[in-house]
């Protein structure tokens, strides 16, 4: 068996693709384990290659293999704990980055500075592996009774650092719904108050508010179904990445040279103030590179990548 740790969130997993991918090329024959929340397995079929999911929530706890693995992955750290997890399960062979407090020589050295996506693709090609970091297509499912075409937005982010002031959100809202939209705003229940009070400032209904109403694959569905996507530097632009459904990603206080949309793809658009003066923040509210972020530059990107997708066509090759 192939045991792959990455037992973080959807963002971190989608960012995992083309690893997972090019894992599955390598070793076409046994299975492929993948160790991570068991909740993110609707998405897990969508990436596919993936044989189960081995429930994994944090390193705290040992990982229940089930069977003998004869090449274990390290995708979710530089480690020591999640190489000692994954040593536990007595592989073969540990695929991981060097880490001399783990025992873990065998392997290229971390690098701060590197996109998600590209990090992984590395580790593996230091192992004769090669990944192609632009394979981050998912599968599209169906609707499955979800509304189509509309334009989701996702105020929330579980780093609350990472949230675009509220009122803004709500401008853009009722700016999109008078020139023809029909927004829908998701989010986690935990994030349903936000979305509601995005919804109200704006005038729209109750009946917009989506956050906490979906689950995971129901959010899938209907990101891939949709016609816009804005959200901050959370998992929903992972998703919309991962379909082609054309999204305008706020960032701050990470760049998003390391976790941002792929440049080359003109159907995403990736907005980001800059490291700015963050000396009188008090880590309470918007970061003060996402409050940098103004209305108007939102709009233009937005008009930018629906041009995109008139030009091009309304789905993503």
């Amino acid at each position: 068996m192939i045991l792959v740790l990455r037992a973080l969130g959807v963002g971190d997993l989608l960012t995992a693709v083309p690893a997972l991918r090019a894992l599955r090329a390598a070793y076409p024959g046994p299975e492929l384990a993948l160790a991570a929340p068991a909740w993110l397995a609707p998405v897990v079929d969508l990436v596919g290659g993936v044989d189960r999911v081995v429930d994994t929530a944090g390193l705290d706890r040992p990982l229940r293999a089930g069977s003998a693995v004869s090449v274990a992955v390290n995708l979710h750290g530089r480690g020591p704990l999640s190489h000692r997890l994954l040593a536990a399960t007595r592989p073969g062979r540990l695929l991981a980055f060097a880490n001399s407090a783990a025992g873990c020589v065998d392997g290229p050295r971390w690098s701060a500075d590197e996109h998600e996506v590209e990090r992984w693709c590395r580790l593996l090609s230091w192992y004769d592996i090669p990944a192609d970091a632009a394979d981050l297509g998912l599968r599209r499912p169906g609707a499955a009774g979800l509304p189509t075409g509309v334009t989701v937005l996702h105020p929330g982010s579980k780093v609350p650092a990472k949230r675009w002031p509220a009122e803004r959100f709500a401008a853009l809202a009722r700016t999109l719904t008078d020139q023809g939209h029909r927004v829908l705003l998701t989010g986690s229940a935990d994030e349903r108050p936000l979305a509601a009070r995005v919804a109200d400032a704006a005038g729209l209904p109750s009946d917009v508010v989506l956050a906490g109403r979906t689950d995971l694959g129901a959010l899938a569905a209907l990101v891939s179904n949709a016609r816009l996507v804005v959200s901050g530097d959370t998992g929903v632009a992972h998703l919309a990445t991962g379909f082609g459904t054309a999204s305008v990603v706020l960032f701050g206080p990470v760049p998003p040279a390391h976790w941002g949309p792929p440049v080359d793809r003109p159907r995403h658009r990736a907005l980001w103030a800059g490291e700015g003066d963050c000396s009188g923040w008090d880590g309470v509210g918007s970061h003060p590179t996402m409050a940098a972020l103004r209305l108007d530059e939102v709009l233009t990107a937005v008009d930018e990548v629906e041009k995109v997708v008139r030009v091009s066509g309304a789905v993503a090759a």
